[in-house]
């Protein structure tokens, strides 16, 4: 008999691993590869590698400072990153020109950490702003949609002619979600959920997420520090350290990671690696 090739056997399992990182990029709806990022000395992301699956929701921890929302703005474009790669369904928006990224922008959905909406215009105008300033929907048409997303998080007509300042905190919170789902959206980024909501009422922003990206079959990357929103919302977990990655997992496996950052984190402990710098007087 013959002997095998070997080197055919080698292109074989060449082949293989090039089909099944083809296949990993095409599931990534987002992928972060050795992004890098300082403000002068201070190293805010320091070779951050994430990768969030096509209709998933992945949820980022840590601390305060530890680089969450400059992540998630390099991501947006609103901060270049000092050297790294930013994939969105496989296309690096670093390389692109603004056209191109303003392409990609248009399938996100943002919810602000403060809701930060605008003082001066009524809630339906705030929750149809980028319909008619990104889009240039007519303004009929655009509150006709804004009224329905505002349904969907439990506000009334009533509500869409309010203006912020008449709200709760809690209720400007869903109007930050109504206008983050307003143009049915294929990516959400979520920017501490809950943050200053009273536990009852965080629960019910929590179950609007939920449903909001069920809804829309969407992908989603949050960060928080609000365990009750990871359980809540979370398919897959990652904690954020010091401008790393330092563990991730599935929400199941938060709670046995054997990791003792995650552990001190998600229990609220003082004591532990993670070490809080506060000034002795």
């Amino acid at each position: 008999g013959v002997d095998s090739d070997p080197r055919g056997e080698l292109c074989d399992d060449v082949a293989a691993v090039c089909e099944l990182r083809t296949k990993i990029m095409s599931d990534a709806k987002i992928e972060l590869r050795n992004v890098h990022k300082r403000f002068g000395r201070k190293v805010v992301l320091d070779g951050i590698n994430l990768t969030v699956p096509k209709g998933e929701s992945l949820v980022v921890i840590g601390g305060s400072g530890t680089g969450k929302s400059v992540m998630i703005k390099c991501v947006l474009g609103i901060i270049r990153p000092d050297r790294g790669e930013i994939f969105v369904e496989g296309k690096n928006v670093l390389k692109m020109d603004s056209g191109e990224r303003e392409k990609v922008l248009r399938k996100f959905g943002m919810l602000f950490q403060g809701a930060a909406l605008f003082d001066s215009l009524p809630v339906w105008e705030n929750v149809a702003f980028g319909l008619i300033q990104g889009r240039k929907m007519k303004r009929k048409q655009a509150k006709d949609i804004a009224l329905q997303k505002l349904a969907k998080v439990g506000l009334t007509v009533e509500v869409g002619e309010l203006y912020p300042a008449e709200l709760s905190g809690g209720m400007q919170k869903r109007v930050g979600l109504a206008r983050a789902i307003a143009a049915d959206p294929e990516i959400i980024f979520f920017d501490e959920p809950t943050t200053g909501l009273d536990p009852i009422m965080a629960d019910v922003i929590n179950d609007l997420v939920v449903d909001s990206v069920k809804d829309l079959g969407a992908t989603t990357l949050s960060i928080t520090h609000d365990m009750a929103s990871v359980r809540k919302i979370a398919d897959k977990v990652a904690m954020i350290h010091k401008g790393k990655i330092i563990w991730s997992g599935t929400r199941d496996e938060v709670d046995s990671s054997g990791n003792d950052y995650v552990d001190q984190f998600i229990h609220g402990r003082a004591e532990g690696p993670i070490q809080m710098e506060v000034l002795k007087p």
